[in-house]
């Protein structure tokens, strides 16, 4: 999934950019690690744009040529376009030896033969990798790249508005978060919740918190699931909340974008990511001293809500020459040190739950943290891709339910072009 994963927000000091460093090509010696034992080679390392914070690429750069007398090269990359830079490079003689790629993607990637198969380097270094964020990871049973980061949906909301309207602390439950927002919209006179019709990555949270799944397999291939009872329950707990929302039905949260909405001072809360509370900042300064996060509550106390977790895996191209080298690469930055850094410095969701203590004193990975083990994706297969292409049917069902259908009619209504897209070539 192409998104904008800036971990960070100004506010709460998470803002990156992302330096690169030198080098050139070479054959894997296919020697054990250690000093000077690939000496003479450099490995090329793809990221994105926003990924690899300056300190953290010196600090695994040094630690990386240390232990392997080779030399390291970040090359950074642009998101646009980056899914057919990927494919045309992984098709390549020469290609970069590791490489970023979007956690959701990664299966695509995987079913062509692109990437090396990493299932010695789990036992090595992932036995307690978050299974959630560890999922995206793994291809038809196998493990074709190790799980990076992540970063999910908070509640953000107006501190001012709430207290206008008595409310002392956040809620702990759905049905808490709901009272919460009646009365928003009985004391003030702000919209308590915006939430427009088809932001269909909350919907795929609630999906995932219901334990339901967008697509189902039916024979050898797969089709719709929306009209499976738990889609419909998830859907339903997305009008509630729309009930409390004025947004339009038929539009996402980028039309308009919800963080400048919320930025106008006349709304209780939203539903995004971190980086959205950034957004509001800049388009009205003064609802800084206003915001607040907390994590998207669950049925009960003692789980929060389903999230989908956006992130990035890395993973090592098939064609590379220097697979060794690779993996010497990932066991580095994926470290306890490494992973922990790139916690605290980008405010993400790191691969291990015991790395979240990284995240202390930064206000909106704290509130996001607690949901990521029982988090998800939308559906890991490669055919998935196509039905999320625009107009995305998931976005039509939605809309169609605010509209006052009912969801099995709602399903029967997309089903047809989303069997469709799911049984398109890759």
């Amino acid at each position: 999934m192409k998104r904008k994963l800036a971990a960070a927000i100004v506010i709460a000091g998470m803002m990156v950019s992302v330096s690169a460093c030198g080098g050139d090509d070479d054959k894997d010696s296919g020697k054990a690690a250690g000093p000077d034992s690939f000496k003479g080679q450099t490995l090329t390392v793809w990221t994105m744009d926003g990924s690899a914070p300056p300190q953290w690429s010196k600090d695994v750069q040094a630690a990386f040529e240390k232990k392997t007398g080779a030399k390291l090269k970040f090359e950074i990359q642009k998101w646009d376009g980056i899914q057919q830079k990927i494919t045309t490079a992984l098709s390549e003689d020469n290609p970069p030896d590791v490489i970023e790629v979007g956690n959701t993607q990664t299966p695509a990637y995987a079913a062509t033969g692109g990437l090396a198969e990493l299932g010695d380097l789990k036992q090595q270094i992932g036995s307690d990798w978050t299974p959630s964020v560890s999922a995206s990871s793994v291809y038809a049973g196998k493990q074709y790249a190790a799980p990076w980061y992540f970063a999910n949906r908070v509640v953000i909301y107006n501190k001012k508005i709430w207290a206008k309207a008595g409310i002392k602390g956040t809620p702990k439950t759905r049905s808490e978060f709901f009272k919460d927002l009646q009365t928003i919209g009985k004391k003030t006179d702000a919209e308590p919740l915006y939430l427009p019709g088809q932001n269909w990555y909350f919907f795929d949270g609630l999906t995932i918190g219901q334990g339901a799944d967008l697509v189902k397999k039916d024979g050898d291939k797969y089709v719709s699931n929306l009209a499976d009872p738990k889609v419909a329950a998830a859907m339903e707990v997305y009008k509630q909340y729309a009930a409390y929302s004025k947004a339009p039905k038929d539009k996402d949260e980028a039309t308009p974008q919800q963080a400048q909405v919320f930025a106008k001072g006349k709304t209780g809360a939203f539903i995004g990511m971190g980086w959205e509370a950034g957004t509001a900042v800049q388009a009205n300064k003064a609802i800084e001293k206003d915001l607040g996060y907390f994590t998207i509550p669950g049925a009960t106390a003692d789980k929060p809500e389903g999230v989908f977790l956006g992130g990035s895996n890395l993973a090592v191209a098939q064609g590379s020459k220097k697979q060794e080298l690779a993996k010497e690469f990932l066991k580095v930055a994926l470290s306890d040190q490494f992973e922990g850094e790139l916690a605290k410095l980008n405010g993400i969701i790191p691969n291990k739950q015991s790395l979240e203590t990284n995240l202390k004193g930064n206000v909106v990975a704290e509130a996001a943290a607690p949901a990521a083990a029982a988090g998800g994706t939308t559906p890991l297969i490669p055919e998935w891709a196509a039905v999320e292409n625009t107009p995305n049917p998931i976005k039509s069902y939605m809309t169609a339910v605010l509209n006052g259908k009912s969801p099995a009619d709602a399903a029967k209504q997309v089903e047809g072009e989303i069997n469709k897209r799911l049984a398109q070539k890759n």
